[in-house]
């Protein structure tokens, strides 16, 4: 399975606005490539068979998350102009499941946070829809004095284990490579939560 990843070059034609906007900051180029590298991971084979991710999901999240230059002309989405509350609002929208979202959230963040906080309730809502057989979902994302908290509670029949699947280990490695803490309550029965605590800034 290939996945096109978009190009890092600038278009020299494109209009300069904000340096989010542009995206050729050093700051915004070296998250592109994090996201990169991370999507080419998600799209090898497993030893056992099958894929990490469908490559569905790999290509939106790369049209998601690349500065709106590497659009190539394209109308920029809600989220890419407004941020991590936007994005997990169409996420939330398109979920497999009634997902209920609630943000406290007013600026932008560090762009390997967002990233972070979208991949967590990304695979917690698959999860929550594909394993926990649940019937809802509810989402929360705070930015409080510089940490950002994200938290996917499910009504689904429990039992997940932080080691027991990739998806999960995967969870708590981008969470804790950016300094954060990654927290799994699942018991038999209760529902599973999922929680994320990363600074940023």
């Amino acid at each position: 399975m290939v996945v096109a990843l978009p190009s890092c070059r600038r278009d020299p034609e494109q209009p300069d606005r904000d340096p989010v906007a542009r995206g050729s900051g050093p700051s915004v180029l070296r998250a592109w490539g994090t996201v990169c590298a991370l999507a080419v991971w998600l799209a090898a084979p497993l030893s056992a068979g099958g894929l990490r991710w469908p490559p569905r999901r790999i290509s939106e999240l790369l049209a998601l998350m690349a500065p709106r230059n590497q659009r190539h002309g394209a109308r920029p989405s809600r989220a890419e102009v407004s941020g991590l509350p936007a994005a997990l609002e169409e996420l939330c929208g398109r979920a497999a499941l009634p997902a209920r979202l609630e943000v406290a959230i007013d600026r932008r963040l560090p762009a390997q946070v967002e990233t972070a906080a979208y991949f967590l309730v990304s695979e917690a809502l698959t999860n929550a829809a594909k394993h926990a057989q649940a019937r809802q979902a509810q989402v929360t994302a705070c930015d409080n004095d510089g940490l950002l908290t994200v938290e996917v509670a499910d009504d689904g029949v429990g039992g997940a284990a932080a080691g027991g699947g990739s998806g999960l280990r995967g969870m708590a490695d981008r969470v804790e490579a950016l300094g954060g803490r990654f927290t799994l309550s699942s018991p038999e029965g209760g529902g599973t939560v999922v929680r994320a605590e990363v600074p940023c800034g």
